[in-house]
């Protein structure tokens, strides 16, 4: 059977699959619509696009991430309009926001919160720190220490955090978006494979062409633009969304061609494979890249759009400013598997 043959029956077994596992109550119907969804998204990739100019892979990807229920780092050189995108995510989701900037002389308590002594009360009460949010921008990650670094790891991964042998939840939904510097910038600790793996894209912006940057020097300041941004979704809308983005199906044909960029990935002498919970984080983001993209089914186009984003910084790939490298493209060691990976065995 051909990839388009197996597409048209796995459409229809998709969508008997999803209206008998729809997790949606009838209720949430009224808060899910699927044209008026397909419409927020393209105003808010709209909006998005306005003001990060030039870079509309970058920002499907970031907003792809999102609905893929994933922490985002960003990763580029100071001044690329990292967190300018992460201050208009943050608005456009009309989600509870909060930056942190990271020093090296910050201290986990600094962003989980710590336990003061109440006179009134004669008790020690928890003061919570600023990861209580919504949406965490943790800006400059890598010029913290490592203890500091790791302080976000529980948060990260099981949505709560521990502080004197007590558990808070933090709110729903949360996502982290780190910015970093490159590793070969004064005054950065390299964040570790551990940590890394919590993020499920690492994009890079890189720079505007001649075009946008023009358009930046006659323009509006960004700042004043963030300033007047609305929202566009709901919380409600957001979340039903990603419970969508879990209901897309996933063909077996396509989940072949995955696994074989699995295999590829840990057959190499030169770093290792992909985990398991890179695999699972890989398939999340092509549903999501499809829900985004308008298609009934993750296709190998999806999963080729978001591979890079998902894979590099999983195995090692670090983060070259372009002019280090002469002007020569180098490519990453994703791209290299997927030139060498056929989408039909």
């Amino acid at each position: 059977m051909s990839l388009s043959q197996h597409r048209s029956t796995s459409a229809t077994t998709s969508s008997l699959h999803n209206a008998s596992t729809d997790p949606l109550s009838a209720n949430d119907s009224l808060v899910f619509n699927s044209q008026a969804m397909s419409n927020k998204l393209s105003q808010l990739l709209a909006q998005l696009n306005h003001i990060v100019l030039d870079k509309p892979q970058v920002v499907k990807l970031a907003l792809v991430c999102v609905l893929a229920d994933g922490h985002l780092l960003l990763q580029d050189l100071p001044g690329m309009g990292k967190t300018t995108l992460a201050h208009a995510l943050a608005k456009s989701l009309g989600l509870g926001f909060n930056r942190v900037q990271f020093t090296n002389d910050m201290l986990p308590a600094d962003i989980l919160g710590m336990s003061i002594y109440n006179q009134n009360t004669q008790a020690f009460e928890f003061r919570k720190g600023p990861i209580f949010t919504q949406f965490l921008l943790a800006d400059e990650i890598n010029r913290s220490s490592p203890k500091t670094q790791s302080a976000l790891l529980e948060a990260m991964e099981e949505r709560q955090v521990t502080q004197n042998s007590q558990t808070y939840a933090l709110p729903a939904p949360f996502l982290v978006i780190a910015t970093q510097n490159p590793a070969q910038q004064a005054g950065v600790y390299p964040l570790p494979e551990s940590q890394l793996d919590r993020f499920l894209m690492c994009l890079s912006l890189g720079y505007p062409s001649a075009t946008a940057e023009r358009a930046l020097l006659k323009g509006e300041d960004r700042r004043e633009l963030l300033a007047n941004l609305t929202a566009v979704m709901t919380t409600a809308e957001l979340q039903a969304a990603q419970a969508r983005v879990r209901e897309v199906y996933v063909a077996d044909v396509v989940i072949d061609y995955l696994q074989r960029l699995v295999a590829k990935s840990r057959s190499s002498q030169d770093y290792h494979g992909l985990s398991p919970r890179g695999v699972l984080s890989l398939q999340r983001a092509a549903q999501a890249h499809a829900f985004v993209s308008g298609h009934e089914e993750v296709t190998p186009e999806d999963i080729q759009a978001v591979f890079a984003a998902i894979v590099d910084h999983r195995l090692g790939q670090r983060f070259v400013p372009f002019n280090h490298t002469n002007g020569a493209y180098q490519p990453t060691i994703a791209q290299r598997i997927l030139a060498d990976v056929p989408v039909m065995a």
